[in-house]
């Protein structure tokens, strides 16, 4: 199998390394839109560069993994599509719910494999608490609490291209509720702050938010995010059941510290960023993606699982700016997709 990875950034050499192992794949083409940037990547893969971007897609592969910036996923899949080609997307498709649906209508169209880049679907620990709430294990799960911290802001001038924290950061939560439960989110309460650096209140983004949500058979999930973590990298999922409570993401590396007289300390060794804390589920996303074009399987996460949780992402911000409680049926109506 010929595979095109198109974006050389951190997560586009994350990706490069992981394909470059892989048996089922023959060879790694690799584009960004700084040529040197994609060189280099390729010389330390054992891929070859690709040029251009555009041209990556027209050399005879079987396969795209897109890793851009995210302004230029959704023209890439609606190419990909266009040439017949499987694609793997970081999320998120687009950064707007138009962008979204233009991009799912043409792989529709094209009637081509779409996968999106939710990694927390292939970790251990996500996939064991799910196996534990579907059996029934938790009984009546009545409470979901979500937390996602990131160690310190990203660059600045990232900012204005994230979409916000809603859409960049607890998108992934919001997709972890639905895949977890099975269960829609219906309506949102969020609310932000940006306490921190300028560059937040300057885009119009927070740097720390929590949201309300309800899901449609009731479960209340509480969702909180911030860019300013010193501690480490925390990423944690609590499902509450009447018969017993799990929790995603605890372990000797979790960047907590224990008030209790005798209780655990701070970890000797946090987690430092995504990448490593779930190294093993981008693996194993990428290796569902093979199968799937190797038509062993469907799609993992196809692009409506994206839209969905988009939505999520979008009444969340709609409700902060508002301060007012939203429902995802309003803004899929304001989108078209009522």
């Amino acid at each position: 199998m010929r595979i095109a990875l198109l974006g050389a950034g951190r997560i586009g050499s994350f990706h490069a390394r992981t394909l470059s192992r892989m048996p089922e794949v023959a060879e790694l083409l690799v584009a960004d839109a700084d040529p040197a940037r994609a060189e280099a990547l390729a010389g330390q893969t054992g891929g070859r560069a690709a040029g251009e971007v555009g041209r990556a897609l027209e050399s005879g592969v079987d396969a795209v993994v897109i890793a851009t910036a995210t302004a230029a996923h959704a023209e890439l899949i609606g190419r990909a599509a266009a040439a017949g080609l499987p694609v793997f997307c970081e999320k998120p498709i687009a950064v707007d719910l138009p962008g979204t649906v233009r991009a799912l209508r043409q792989v529709a169209a094209a009637g081509t494999l779409l996968q999106i880049g939710f990694q927390r679907r292939f970790d251990a620990g996500y996939l064991a608490a799910r196996e534990a709430l579907r059996s029934g294990r938790l009984g009546r799960v009545h409470t979901i609490r979500t937390v996602t911290s990131d160690p310190a802001p990203p660059p600045a001038e990232f900012l204005p291209l994230s979409g916000g924290l809603f859409r960049d950061c607890m998108v992934h939560d919001f997709d972890a509720v639905r895949w977890l439960t099975g269960r829609e989110v219906t309506e949102v309460y969020a609310r932000g702050s940006a306490g921190g650096a300028p560059c937040f209140r300057e885009t119009g983004d927070v740097d720390t938010a929590t949201a309300l949500l309800t899901l449609d058979d009731g479960t209340l999930v509480g969702a909180t995010a911030t860019r300013y973590n010193g501690a480490g990298y925390d990423v944690r999922t609590e499902l509450c059941g009447e018969r017993d409570q799990w929790v995603v993401g605890l372990d000797d590396r979790t960047p907590v510290t224990s008030a209790e007289p005798g209780g655990p300390g701070a970890p000797r060794r946090p987690w430092t960023g995504f990448l490593e804390r779930f190294a093993g589920a981008y693996r194993a996303e990428l290796a569902a993606f093979v199968s799937a074009v190797h038509g062993a399987r469907n799609s993992p996460c196809p692009g409506d699982e994206g839209l969905r949780a988009l939505l999520v992402a979008e009444a969340c911000e709609l409700s902060r700016r508002e301060n007012r409680p939203v429902s995802t049926a309003e803004v899929a109506g304001r989108a078209g997709l009522g």
